[in-house]
This record gives C-alpha cells, structure tokens and sequence, in this order.
C-alpha cells in the first residue's frame, strides 16, 4: 500500500473513530487519544508508519526565524502538551516545532472541572483550564531526556501561577526561563490566557515591559540568548496593539504569537448553555480575527519582527491566508482536533502546490 492509501485509510479511520471521542468529556478525550498514541508508537514500526504517513518532508518547507531552522512551518500550540509528555508522539504526527506549556514554577491543578467545551456547530472550544502542569522542574526533567530531537524545534510557553500577585509575577516567569533554558530552543511570554484571574492585566504596556526587559536582561547574559516572544489576545483595541509594537521593538524581544483564544462570543450558533460557560473561545471564530491581528501587527511594525499566527487554522487555506498577512509560522490545536493529524501534512502540501 503506498503513502496516499495508507493516509486515505488513516483519515478514514479517523472519521470513524471521532463521533466516540467527540461523545466523551474533552478533556478526558484528550487524555484518551495521546495515551492511545503512546501505546501505538511502542509497537514495533509504529513511529515509523506514522511518520511516513503524517510527516512530509521537502527543503522547499523549511524555514528560518528568529535564528532558528524549522523544518516546516507548522507547529503545535501551547496548551495540548502541557508537561512535555508527548513531544516524540507529536513529532511523528509531522510538526515542524513543538510548544510546550503553559508551565509555571510550582504544580498547579487548574480551575475546577468541567473545564473544557465542545461547541461543535462552530467547530470550537471553549476552554477554562487554568494553567493546569505538574510545573516547571516535570518539564525540563522530562526534555532533558530527550537526546535526538532530529531537526525538531521545542517552544516553552511559560506563565504565572494562580496565586502568585501581579506585582510578583516577574519572579515566575524568571523561574521558568531560568528551569527551562537548557531545554528548549525559544520561549513565550503568556500574559494572554483569560482563565487566570487578573493575567490579562500584564497585557498593560508597563508591566509587560518590566517582565519582557528582565527577562531580556537574563537572557543576554547566556553564551548563547534564546529567541523570547510574547503571546497576545485578539481582544486587543488598535491602541493597544500599538502598544504591542512599541514594546517588543523597545525591548528588542524576537516576536509575537497572534493570538490567544477569545473572551468574545458574537455570532456563534451552538446551544446558549454551552456559548455562555465561562472561558476563552478557540477554532474557527477565531479565524477571521487572529488573521486581523496579525495583518495589523505586520504592517503597523513593516515586517519588523516574525509572528506566528494561531487562531482557527483548519485547512491549508487557512494556514496560507495567515502567512500572506504577515504570519512566518503557524500554530494548531483546535483546528488539529476537528480534522485530525493529516491537517499538518495537508497543510505542507498546500504550501509546495
């Protein structure tokens, strides 16, 4: 069976598979299917199948940004590996780059379950985890083990813990950089999240400076500095994603992640008693307004910095209409889960075609 039968039969499975998944709670339906994955990948030739099924390979998909050579420009989103559990898993499936996260210096549980929705007329979720990890010392345990990493790039998204006061956050974020940076190759600031109370609160342009210029100052005195984006939501005003621009140019960081998921909640067409819980819409809504933002980003600073664009990529079109707006790489989760692991390879394919 050649590689488009193989992928033909995985998709279909795929759709056969997904109305029980999609029956379950999210979040254990999650925990289901990477679990099942890493029970797959140990059977003899199980990597192997995958990765040639999933994986595309061409030097016409490789990229440079930021100093750092991405094998394609496809990557994963903070938020499905939390603790650096599945990044070879992951990696199989054909990413580019890989963005652990959100971590913050002590274990934390995250906010009370239920946490997570489906709002499958919108192709959507709304999510209100809360910076759930085992912490910052799990996941640099568990990267440290990592010995061939094979071209693939890992992110640290790193964030501040529920109870730590906005006035010490700065403290937070410098454990995490300080316990991830022999780790991986780039880190994110996480200020945007909106389900830990008053985050979105060091979205204000002073003290987001503070934090990004610590840890700048940190950064530049390393051998050899790591590339430090900041992550946003795409709630901001025009105003405010000025602000954006004078920063990261101010403090010299590498760039911007655009965006986060959404507290907005217009024109969804899913049952009222779902669209109402608490949380950050991600998927498709979010589509048209992350590409907004990452066309203004990119045309406000004339192509200053790299962004990578998240927010509702669903197909190769999707993906493409972000990097014509500006965006140099790309990120999945929502849109990942929807459609499946061939999104990635799809998405490849759109690029060279």
């Amino acid at each position: 069976m050649n590689i488009s039968a193989c992928l033909a039969t995985f998709v279909y499975m795929y759709k056969l598979v997904k109305p029980l998944f999609f029956s379950m709670n999210p979040e254990l339906a999650h925990h289901q299917v990477t679990g099942g994955l890493r029970k797959f990948t140990k059977v003899w030739g199980a990597k192997s199948l995958l990765k040639s099924i999933y994986t595309l390979e061409d030097k016409r998909l490789e990229r440079e940004v930021f100093g750092l050579k991405f094998k394609n420009p496809v990557g994963l989103a903070a938020g499905f590996d939390k603790n650096a559990e599945y990044i070879e898993e992951m990696a199989g499936l054909g990413f580019g780059f890989i963005e652990i996260g959100t971590v913050t210096p002590r274990p934390q549980p995250g906010n009370d379950k239920p946490r997570m929705f489906r709002l499958v007329a919108d192709e959507a979720l709304i999510n209100r985890m809360g910076f759930n990890n085992q912490g910052a010392d799990v996941a640099a345990g568990r990267l440290q083990k990592i010995t061939d990493r094979k071209g693939l790039i890992i992110g640290g998204n790193i964030g501040k813990n529920k109870l730590t006061p906005n006035e010490d956050a700065v403290h937070d974020y410098v454990y995490c950089f300080h316990a991830l940076f022999s780790y991986v190759d780039y880190f994110v600031v996480n200020v945007s999240s909106p389900n830990t109370p008053g985050l979105r609160d060091l979205q204000e342009k002073e003290p987001l400076k503070h934090i990004l210029n610590t840890l700048q100052e940190l950064n530049m005195k390393k051998p050899a500095p790591k590339p430090i984006l900041l992550k946003i939501a795409p709630d901001l005003t025009k105003s405010q994603l000025d602000d954006i621009v004078e920063i990261v140019t101010e403090t010299k960081i590498a760039g911007v992640i655009a965006t986060n998921t959404t507290i907005a909640r217009e024109g969804l067409q899913s049952p009222a008693n779902v669209v109402n819980e608490m949380g950050g819409v991600s998927g498709r809504p979010l589509t048209k307004r992350s590409t907004e933002v990452i066309r203004y980003l990119a045309e406000k600073s004339n192509h200053t910095f790299p962004i990578i664009g998240v927010g509702g990529i669903h197909s190769a079109e999707d993906a493409i209409e972000k990097l014509e707006a500006g965006a140099s790489l790309v990120q999945l989760y929502t849109g990942f889960v929807y459609e499946g692991p061939a999104l990635v390879r799809n998405i490849c394919k759109g690029l060279l075609r």
